[in-house]
């Protein structure tokens, strides 16, 4: 078992949520200003910065993991992070693509994206 944070189309109510409706929800949670949440169009990611993202926190078993890095695309256009959480370390997906020319989501939570 792990925990693993999510940010993206993978919280309650986004179109990947699917691939965790059978994992334990432990809570929503800001991450400590470490990273910038970029917006990819689809889908966001995060790199290393100086912004508090909002995300949730699952446990997830390892045939989930699995299906998770596949969606991910691990370690090809994301890779593993490791986070402090108040649960405990959570794995998280780093983005390792181009960012050039991408914006940063200045709320630091991918569902208020169209929010200025």
């Amino acid at each position: 078992m792990a925990l693993v944070w999510v940010y993206g189309t993978l919280r309650r109510g986004e179109g990947n949520h699917g691939l965790l409706t059978d994992c334990a929800y432990l809570g929503q949670w800001w991450s400590p200003p470490c990273f910038y949440l970029l917006d990819l169009g689809e889908y966001p990611g995060v790199i290393t910065g100086q912004q508090a993202v909002l995300g949730e926190i699952y446990v997830v078993d390892e045939p989930t993991l699995a299906r998770l890095d596949r969606l991910e695309e691990v370690p090809v256009e994301y890779d593993h992070g490791r986070l402090r959480t108040p649960w405990g370390e959570a794995l998280y997906y780093h983005y390792r693509g181009p960012t050039r020319g991408l914006a940063a989501i200045a709320s630091g939570d991918w569902r208020a994206r169209y929010v200025c």
